[in-house]
């Protein structure tokens, strides 16, 4: 509490400009210590206000003040013997998610999460064994792309090259702060980095979808499909008793009408579940809704998981099904597999054991 009125200090990283701006006027300080200020906050990706060397210890005494800058800490961070770092990051409150960065001979892909925990319960998914905490704000978001892209630089001499919304939590549940943060990502006064360079990844809510329309965002959509029929996405994605594939499909439609944007189907092929010619021509069915590509997924086992990775012969069944469909797939195997950093495994071991006390 602030001895001003016993306030609680605001978080200056929701503020706008404006409103920062307005916070120095009534001050009586000018502006363009603002436009300063802002800057540190996103461009330099300050983490206190005693970075900002270009202020006077005053006007870093009246921030902290008035403000605090809850930044992301790195709680604890993994290396795979493939390269793959994966970061437990500690938020303000203490709570926990985690982060990864994959890299590749041509390519530095960071996959953050949007959320503590998930509510989505996904049946193969170690995130989804969890209750859903709170929302990331926009700039925990931007924290974690920081960190990772400072990962690439410093372990292997390479900028980030793409971002994907693919780690803890379903991005379309936090609309608002997802597309906060990639606002500031893609920013010249943020990162600077290219939209057509960040996916997000959604299971499927039909209406938010439909929001992403309508605002014409221009990054891209993934949707993770794992089954091309009710009966069997049912099973194993709850969200789809809610949001049944018709109402996906007709999302995805409108989507595709307003952004002119393919999306990407994630298949994850399951041994013995969805991995038969006739899961196959379901799959290549639902491709028909509107241009897109698809990505077959090897499955990574978590602790006590009722599903198993597919069989060589019948991923290879399905990516020549599938090509001989004029359908663009492509098969990704899986990266940091040794410290659950791979798909599917976030919070299997470390955040699991926090957020399930």
């Amino acid at each position: 509490m602030t001895a001003a009125g016993n306030i609680s200090p605001e978080n200056i990283r929701h503020l706008e400009l404006a409103d920062i701006k307005a916070f120095f006027k009534e001050h009586g300080e000018p502006a363009f210590r603002a436009t300063q200020v802002y800057e540190w906050l996103w461009k330099k990706s300050a983490h206190s206000f005693d970075e900002m060397s270009n202020l006077s210890k005053a006007t870093r005494e009246k921030l902290k003040e008035h403000f605090v800058l809850n930044a992301v800490e790195i709680d604890l961070m993994q290396k795979s013997k493939d390269g793959t770092i994966k970061n437990a990051f500690r938020l303000f409150d203490g709570k926990k998610v985690e982060g990864v960065l994959i890299p590749a001979e041509n390519r530095m892909t960071a996959c953050v999460s949007s959320q503590v925990g998930c509510s989505l319960e996904c049946k193969f998914c170690a995130t989804g064994k969890l209750k859903r905490e709170r929302n990331l704000g926009a700039d925990e978001i931007y924290d974690e792309v920081v960190y990772i892209q400072r990962q690439a630089m410093e372990h292997f001499k390479m900028p980030l090259s793409n971002i994907v919304y693919m780690g803890m939590g379903e991005p379309l549940l936090n609309y608002s702060n997802v597309l906060g943060s990639i606002e500031k990502i893609t920013s010249p006064e943020g990162l600077n980095l290219s939209p057509q360079r960040i996916t997000l990844s959604t299971a499927g809510v039909a209406k938010m979808i439909k929001k992403l329309g309508d605002d014409e965002v221009k990054f891209n959509l993934a949707l993770s499909l794992h089954a091309a029929t009710d009966e069997k996405r049912n099973q194993i994605m709850p969200i789809n008793e809610s949001n049944p594939l018709k109402e996906v499909a007709e999302a995805l439609q409108y989507f595709y009408k307003k952004t002119g944007t393919q999306v990407t189907y994630e298949y994850i092929v399951f041994k013995d579940f969805n991995d038969t010619p006739q899961d196959a021509y379901h799959l290549a069915e639902f491709c028909k809704v509107i241009p897109s590509k698809v990505n077959l997924i090897e499955y990574n086992p978590i602790d006590e998981g009722r599903f198993q990775q597919t069989l060589p012969e019948r991923l290879q069944m399905f990516v020549r099904f599938l090509r001989g469909r004029k359908i663009v797939v492509n098969v990704r195997h899986s990266r940091g597999k040794d410290i659950d950093a791979a798909c599917g495994q976030l919070a299997n071991k470390v955040i699991k054991e926090a957020l399930l006390k």
